[in-house]
């Protein structure tokens, strides 16, 4: 994953969550890169079974371009909660439930750490991204990204998705549901990636997409 390859054309973003494709399409939208989703296109959904964060987008990314004979990439992403010894991580999504429910995510966070006699304001946790870009022929390339922050109760904001209102990035008194699209990428001119994905696809912009630098 070291030699990296322009992108352009169609590519698939092998994803079936709406919140994640919504980002993914601000994001490459300065690049004229035409993105469809998993989702969209109907495909199957594979089993998630890797140890790390780049393993399982490997499985989404792989299986997109598998069924599509395209370019895809793969978002695998969760939150790190010190206190909880790094959980929920790789069980990030697990936490809602099914049907999915943040709200419930979001609670269990708040009810685990008090198990352990922990409050959630102020509590250490990070957002961690791993962003997987595959190819028919088999070439493949990794980029990843790390959002540093605290946690606050109760949640606060409406934007965003997931764990997006209890948490509050490094340097903000905001929770990412309390900023908006430009705020929570972090994009030119406010800076080089705020959140974790942003941080993740700006490394993937760099390398592999024109006008990234």
């Amino acid at each position: 994953m070291t030699d990296h390859r322009q992108l352009s054309g169609k590519v698939v973003l092998a994803t079936h969550n709406a919140g994640k494709l919504k980002e993914m399409r601000e994001l490459m939208q300065p690049y004229g890169v035409e993105l469809v989703s998993a989702g969209e296109l109907g495909l199957a959904e594979p089993v998630e079974n890797g140890t790390m964060y780049a393993e399982n987008a490997a499985i989404k990314a792989r299986a997109a371009t598998a069924a599509t004979g395209l370019p895809a990439f793969a978002d695998d992403s969760g939150l790190s909660i010190a206190l909880l010894d790094g959980a929920p991580g790789l069980f990030t999504a697990d936490w809602a439930g099914q049907p999915r429910s943040w709200e419930r995510a979001m609670q269990r966070a708040h009810d685990e750490l008090a198990k352990r006699g922990h409050a959630v304001e102020g509590a250490a946790a990070a957002f961690v991204s791993a962003l997987v870009l595959t190819w028919p022929d088999g070439h493949e390339e990794l980029f990843e990204g790390r959002c540093p922050g605290t946690l606050t109760w109760p949640p606060r904001g409406k934007a965003g998705f997931g764990y997006d209102p209890m948490f509050v990035p490094a340097g903000y008194t905001r929770t990412f549901a309390e900023l908006g699209p430009e705020e929570k990428h972090g994009l030119p001119p406010i800076g080089a990636g705020l959140s974790h994905r942003a941080r993740a696809f700006m490394a993937l912009a760099a390398a592999c997409l024109k006008g990234g630098g």
